[in-house]
């Protein structure tokens, strides 16, 4: 199987990402709190895919997810972004796939959208 990074700023939705993620067989190489963690934990551990938030508070580095999926893009031009939102955020989703993300999941998370992402984007 694959293995993921998770980065959110709510703990709690990283815990839920954490459980699909495991349940599914993929491994959990690293999770961020925010942008800047997001980018130093993608270079360190060049995870298969990772599941990102698009709203976090800004960082210096990183104003918030697009910035951070920019970041890790320009870094790893192949790197497969899947970017995580909440409904009405279509303006954003819409920036963040322009902007290299494979694909988003809509919050609250539906266990069997998360695992259709993962099977696609794993391996």
């Amino acid at each position: 199987m694959g293995t993921v990074m998770v980065v959110d700023d709510a703990s709690f939705m990283r815990a839920v990402l954490k459980k699909i993620v495991l349940q599914s067989g993929n491994e959990i190489v690293a999770e961020a709190a925010n942008g800047d963690e997001a980018i130093t934990k993608y270079e360190a551990s060049k995870p298969d895919l990772v599941l990102m938030d698009i709203v976090m508070p800004p960082t210096p580095r990183a104003k918030d997810g697009i910035e951070a999926l920019k970041g890790i893009i320009s870094t790893d031009p192949a790197a497969k972004v899947v970017m995580c939102s909440s409904m009405g955020q279509q303006a954003l989703i819409a920036e963040a796939l322009k902007s290299g993300a494979k694909d988003f999941v809509v919050k609250p998370f539906q266990p069997q959208k998360v695992m259709e992402v993962l099977t696609k984007y794993c391996c």
